[in-house]
């Protein structure tokens, strides 16, 4: 799907942002380029970098491993409206203030792109993705006539800060981020690096200018609204990671007072505890190691998410409580508190809900410690 020769026709160019779904996978929004062609039989196209082949080669695993390749793709106006309508998604349109030269480089760069020997690309969530493949477009067609014109921030806002602000609507994925994303993510993200959300961009445009080619003027010449929806208010979630964490907390607490004023261990509790925990620490060395993300190096979750903790659970199953598990106690309660540190002091920031998980941790590694004598000759 090409449009007209760049010399035969004339176009108009406008950059699209649609409004994030309901889905993690929408939940940041969208954006992508359209250029209609001028004339009652002119064609109307959408430039999409935010798609990838289902029919890839071990398609789960190298999305696992951060080497999955999105691409470009090339749709009609009309079936991409339809298909944020169908969702109940708004799109938002600014038409671009662009010289025909401009317009014409831009067209040519874009079919460059589509041909099948370039459209895929390396994603990378925060770098390279839908919103920035844009960007980087926009300035190869303008070139340094594209001024960004970024605004003073009250606020400096990290990358993570800055996802938080999508998905705090889903209370799971926003831990689930945390818990997979390192300390990379903490750093404040600069007014260009903000693009990578698609409506930062969408503002980032909407402050642009174009300088040269006759007087300075705005990069958006009109914007306008196409669909629009009603916001829908979040409803109350009883199982979010606050309550469910706390209530496990509250629970374990329980059992170690009933634990220690009856002389019982309850190893059980233990064994699971520490069975999930590292196997979430195998994940996230997988994630930090073996992987091509480039947000989820530095994980300071490691600390108290710990793949030793598999070690641990196993320690705990024998009916002879192996010597090196006092040891092994000791080391789990001063990762934890470093843990706590490391949040204390900013250098990562670790999700909320995790506070009554740290306090399980710490209470259960310093029972089991100063019960050891007990726990050689206790099986429950």
């Amino acid at each position: 799907m090409a449009l007209a020769s760049a010399q035969a026709q004339v176009y108009e160019v406008s950059l699209l942002t649609c409004d994030p779904g309901k889905e993690l996978y929408s939940s940041f929004g969208h954006s992508a380029i359209r250029v209609r062609e001028i004339g009652s039989e002119g064609r109307d196209l959408v430039f999409n970098f935010g798609t990838f082949d289902f029919n890839t080669p071990n398609f789960y695993g190298k999305f696992a491993a951060g080497k999955l390749d999105y691409m470009l793709s090339v749709t009609t106006y009309d079936q991409f409206i339809i298909e944020y309508d169908y969702f109940k998604r708004g799109v938002r349109e600014q038409i671009l203030d662009l010289s025909a030269d401009q317009k014409d480089f831009l067209v040519q760069h874009l079919q460059a792109q589509y041909d099948p020997a370039r459209r895929f690309y390396r994603y990378d969530f925060f770098f390279n993705n839908c919103a920035t493949k844009i960007r980087d477009a926009f300035e190869i067609a303008i070139g340094k006539q594209l001024v960004w014109n970024d605004p003073e921030v009250a606020e400096e806002k990290t990358f993570r800060n800055l996802i938080d602000e999508y998905v705090y609507i889903l209370p799971w994925a926003d831990l689930g981020i945390d818990l997979a994303l390192g300390a990379v993510i903490d750093r404040p993200a600069t007014a260009r690096e903000a693009q990578f959300l698609p409506d930062y961009m969408e503002q980032a445009f909407a402050n642009a200018t174009i300088e040269g080619q006759g007087p300075t003027r705005p990069l958006v010449k009109e914007s306008r609204v196409i669909l629009e929806y009603p916001q829908e208010e979040p409803g109350l979630d009883l199982l979010n990671p606050y309550l469910v964490l706390w209530a496990f907390a509250v629970v374990v607490g329980l059992v170690t007072f009933v634990g220690f004023r009856k002389g019982k261990l309850y190893k059980g509790m233990d064994i699971g505890i520490f069975l999930v925990l590292g196997l979430l620490g195998v994940l996230i060395t997988f994630l930090w190691f073996f992987t091509d993300h480039s947000a989820t190096r530095s994980n300071w979750n490691i600390l108290w998410a710990f793949p030793g903790h598999l070690a641990l659970a196993w320690g705990l199953m024998k009916k002879s409580t192996p010597s090196w598990i006092s040891k092994y106690l000791l080391g789990t309660l001063i990762l934890t508190v470093l843990a706590l540190l490391v949040w204390m002091i900013g250098f990562q920031s670790f999700h909320p809900s995790l506070v009554p998980l740290f306090l399980v941790l710490i209470l259960r590694s310093n029972f089991l410690y100063y019960n050891m004598e007990r726990l050689g000759r206790v099986n429950s």
